[in-house]
């Protein structure tokens, strides 16, 4: 089977959301297809899900993977806006009415977890299954950092540049994201510096990606609020953690035992970046989830 990889372009929510589809091309292209939604992390972006979704594909599924709103080829949101939680839920809402998809899996990275499990536990109808990658949920905030935070945000704001900083060199990304990611081998890093940057309008290398990313949020992080969004998931949720070097909240598993239907797999020599350092293992495990 071949794999055919193109982007397209939907509103959501005011903002035009890049969406890379992986499919099938020729005999089986037109045969029914579950739907995979990909849901990638922080300062990340749907075109790093290359090295899973030919996995998916040739096991029969339909993959979609969005570029959330301020990354990758997505619209950013215009001055005096922000970048909020509900929003990327509402843009998955509205990313996933457009898709019209009836048998839809979802899948989640890191912050790209976040969004997922929050969107399943608002719309639990509309997921049958639940893949998070390392994704429950930043660190909690207690109460009183609240007025810290929110001065932070103010000071970011008042000095974030929204025009990306220009970078020397596609070699200058690749030093950038291995000192991030000092463990994965520069191969990779180079095949992902490659996705994760662009060309501006003046021709510049930059990220991509908005700066005002870079910005502290000033909603605090209430895990207790959280957590009732968990206990009100019902698809079947696989959670895939990344070994000793990934990234575990010290409550990791308190929040995962607030899911009604969900089990563990570790792997354990792939750290948090899991989609890039073991795409083919990843994949088995959603596959074996997905049934």
């Amino acid at each position: 089977m071949n794999l055919k990889e193109e982007v397209r372009f939907l509103e959501a929510n005011g903002i035009r959301y890049a969406l890379r589809h992986f499919t099938a091309m020729g005999a089986h292209a037109n045969a029914p297809r579950r739907t995979v939604l990909l849901l990638h992390g922080f300062l990340d972006c749907g075109a790093t899900w290359d090295l899973v979704a030919p996995h998916l594909v040739s096991a029969g599924f339909d993959v979609f993977a969005p570029d959330f709103r301020g990354f990758g080829d997505s619209g950013r949101i215009p001055a005096g806006g922000y970048y909020y939680f509900a929003d990327y839920i509402a843009d998955v809402a509205a990313l996933t009415t457009s898709l019209g998809a009836e048998d839809l899996s979802v899948v989640g990275h890191s912050m790209g977890g976040g969004v997922a499990s929050l969107f399943a536990g608002t719309f639990p109808d509309r997921v049958q299954k639940l893949a998070l990658l390392e994704g429950l949920g930043p660190m909690n905030d207690p109460p009183e950092l609240a007025v810290q935070r929110m001065r932070r945000w103010m000071a970011d704001v008042a000095r974030i540049d929204r025009a990306p900083r220009p970078l020397s060199s596609q070699e200058e990304a690749v030093t950038r994201l291995a000192a991030t990611h000092p463990r994965i081998d520069r191969a990779t890093l180079e095949s992902r510096a490659a996705k994760l940057t662009r060309r501006d309008s003046q021709g510049q290398l930059v990220w991509a990606y908005d700066p005002l990313h870079r910005t502290t949020s000033p909603t605090p992080f209430n895990t207790a609020a959280y957590r009732s969004f968990l206990q009100a998931i019902t698809a079947p949720t696989l959670f895939v953690g990344g070994g000793p070097t990934g990234w575990h909240p010290p409550d990791e598993e308190a929040r995962l035992a607030d899911i009604k239907d969900a089990r563990r797999v570790d792997l354990p020599d792939a750290g948090h970046m899991m989609h890039w350092t073991a795409p083919a293992e990843l994949a088995a495990a959603l596959l074996d989830h997905f049934g």
